[in-house]
């Protein structure tokens, strides 16, 4: 069977199936990707999200026009919305979604496509009154922007950023386009940043006032965050740090990834058509680097075997369930087939190879929780994992927190100590996004105690073992919580070993539930009016973090356990 590719669509051949776990190529401790199919039959999917919304649903952009709706254990609610007036043909078509921030209070959400005559599109619409299908009526177009001649380089990502405003970058036109990416008063080829309205009255968008040349009579359009992109159609931001992280398609001889530090991603140049990476793009004949170039973090070959000829961008991975994953950065290519995982802080020379790991990679997505997802154009969605090649040389005995009077005393026990060089006590508010609280120093095994100074009524902890080479790992997530943290239930451990929840409550409880991060149930048990000491015996479930929910007397409590 032939398959043509999205970003390289002029080039066809035959693809083969290959297998999706790797471990050969793999070092000490770096994480083995694979790819578990969930969703089978969509139609050329290209981008996949969340709503953020608390539902726990996933999005599936199909690039005819249709955006299919899935719960989180990936039952299909329907068709969201199929989207009208566009165009499909090569790399043509229905590209991206976002949801706002307030989109739960709103209903207003967000497309972005190439128009029926071939320009690209973004067009607000408004979810109806059932909460899985939009009102196609509602459409309002908020921005078209002129895309002649070529039917290629459409871009394609919509983001809102942390400020609320919502960010896209657009490709430089196609072929035989010129100069567009270094023309100001041309929005192709840039980042688009602009504050959309998500209310029934006043304009579609706004210029935000930091906009980098926003300034009057500088001849450069307003919309514009940062210039000289060719192709950017996957890119992301780092749900922890908010860094941005983009992938832009080469032409001749190089693809490139760009990193850019929250808060030093506006006025900056990515250099095309002058350069192509880091290399002086032979097709202008030589134009000078840009004023505010910033070079990419890491560039690969057109080579089937060592790098791929579309570069599609992904995400640093930020959730709990693949703890061998967490800080990298994923990324692939649609042609060779090719899977990266970038370390955090790492460079160029740090990242980890895959080689033909899945055919057709069209985007990567992220669930509320921080997962990881893959669309192929062969039709599915896929659920990025990830194990340890090998565990660092220590075993934990046992992991727990008690709160004190202005600090929380954080403890632990180990075995198996070998070559390692310390305990990174990291902390959070949320228990997705972590911080350094301090360093232990390895006392090759023994016991560990550790104070972490603190008014904050609730926290969350986890522990980091590194080794004398820089490789690490990280615990299971605690939570340690005050009697004034509004939460009366204590279940230690929370780290669970031996299927037995020691819970003391107390006030009076009438059932506990055990809920998983795909917000199933899992268990339940009436405890009849109980409070005080219990024992409750659970079955046996996958590894992972889960939620124990209290109810009684009006009161629902709940608590964030790991089970082993």
């Amino acid at each position: 069977m032939m398959q043509c590719y999205l970003l390289r669509f002029n080039l066809c051949r035959n693809l083969f199936l290959v297998s999706a776990l790797l471990g050969s190529l793999l070092i000490h401790a770096q994480p083995v990707i694979s790819f578990q199919p969930v969703i089978n039959g969509l139609s050329s999917p290209v981008d996949v999200v969340n709503a953020n919304d608390n539902s726990n649903r996933l999005f599936v952009v199909e690039l005819g026009g249709t955006i299919k709706v899935y719960d989180q254990s990936y039952n299909y609610l329907g068709d969201f919305l199929t989207v009208s007036g566009l165009i499909t043909s090569g790399e043509q078509g229905l590209l991206s979604i976002a949801f706002p921030p307030n989109y739960s209070s709103t209903g207003y959400f967000f497309v972005y496509y190439t128009n029926s005559d071939g320009d690209v599109e973004l067009a607000r619409y408004h979810v109806s009154g059932n909460a899985n299908v939009a009102d196609p009526n509602s459409k309002q177009i908020v921005l078209t922007i002129p895309h002649p001649g070529q039917t290629n380089h459409n871009g394609g990502k919509l983001n809102f950023g942390t400020d609320g405003y919502l960010y896209f970058a657009t490709g430089d036109g196609g072929a035989g386009q010129g100069n567009n990416a270094q023309d100001g008063t041309i929005l192709l080829g840039k980042m688009i940043r602009i504050a959309v309205n998500t209310t029934a009255s006043g304009p579609l968008y706004t210029i935000p006032s930091d906009n980098p040349y926003a300034a009057a009579n500088d001849n450069i359009r307003d919309e514009i965050w940062a210039m000289g992109l060719r192709n950017p159609f996957r890119w992301s931001f780092d749900r922890l740090t908010h860094d941005l992280w983009l992938a832009d398609v080469g032409e001749e001889a190089w693809e490139e990834i760009d990193h850019r530090t929250n808060g030093n991603t506006g006025g900056i140049n990515y250099g095309w058509p002058c350069l192509e990476g880091t290399h002086t793009f032979t097709g202008t004949g030589g134009c000078p680097v840009p004023a505010n170039y910033a070079s990419p973090i890491l560039e690969y070959p057109h080579d089937p075997v060592t790098g791929g000829e579309a570069v599609i961008g992904g995400f640093v991975y930020r959730g709990t369930l693949n703890p061998a994953m967490y800080g990298y950065y994923l990324f692939a290519d649609e042609v060779s087939s090719n899977v990266w995982a970038l370390p955090l802080g790492g460079t160029a020379a740090d990242t980890v190879q895959y080689k033909t790991i899945l055919p057709l990679i069209s985007s990567f997505g992220e669930a509320e929780n921080g997962e990881l997802y893959v669309t192929s154009l062969s039709g599915q969605l896929f659920n990025v994992l990830a194990t340890g090649n090998s565990a660092l040389p220590v075993k934990l005995l046992h992991f727990d927190g008690v709160a004190k009077s202005g600090y929380n005393e954080i403890t632990w026990s180990s075995t198996a100590e070998q070559q390692l060089k310390q305990y990174e006590i990291e902390f959070s508010s949320d228990a997705i996004h972590f911080q350094q609280a301090g360093i232990v120093a390895a006392a090759n095994s023994g016991s560990y105690i550790f104070k972490h100074i603190t008014n904050i009524p609730r926290l969350y902890y986890r522990l980091k073992p590194v080794d004398l080479d820089g490789q690490f790992s990280y615990s299971g997530v605690i939570t340690v919580a005050s009697s004034t943290a509004g939460e009366n239930i204590f279940i230690r451990p929370s780290v669970i070993s031996n299927h037995v929840l020691n819970v003391q409550t107390d006030g009076t409880v009438s059932s506990l539930h055990l809920i998983n991060m795909e917000g199933k149930e899992v268990f339940t048990r009436s405890v009849a009016n109980t409070r005080g000491s219990m024992s409750i015996t659970i079955p046996s479930l996958p590894a992972g973090q889960y939620l124990v929910r209290m109810q009684g007397n009006g009161k629902q409590l709940t608590q964030k356990i790991f089970i082993q």
